[in-house]
């Protein structure tokens, strides 16, 4: 099987990544969703599959923090409001699920900003 776009690449990735991760309710799944122009991460849980903290560069807690910087600034900041969102949720570690995405760049940013805020992974 040849794979043909860099989407089915990171698809084939993801599966391949998701056979071995797996949130659970003592540690939730962190999964990160990339766009041209914004990051995305939430907190699954898989047993139950519900979403429980979620996070991006479109939430309104952020609009005036996120101005003027670079979208690996942006992401940091994501990461940080996940991890806060997490804390207050009583949620102190979770499975980072990078889904197919080379870990470097904005989802390196994104890990490290929830690291610094005290989530643990």
């Amino acid at each position: 099987m040849s794979v043909k776009t860099k989407e089915e690449a990171r698809a084939r990735r993801k599966l391949s990544i998701r056979k071995k991760v797996s949130g659970s309710t003592e540690r939730p799944r962190m999964t990160v969703f990339r766009s041209l122009n914004h990051i995305y991460a939430q907190v699954i849980n898989d047993e139950t599959g519900r979403t429980l903290a979620s996070a991006s560069t479109l939430s309104p807690e952020l609009e005036e923090t996120l101005k003027g910087q670079k979208k690996s600034g942006k992401a940091k900041k994501v990461g940080e409001l996940i991890a806060k969102k997490c804390l207050a949720a009583q949620i102190s570690q979770v499975v980072f699920d990078r889904s197919g995405y080379i870990y470097h760049g904005r989802v390196e940013a994104l890990a490290q900003g929830a690291r610094e805020a005290g989530l643990k992974f």
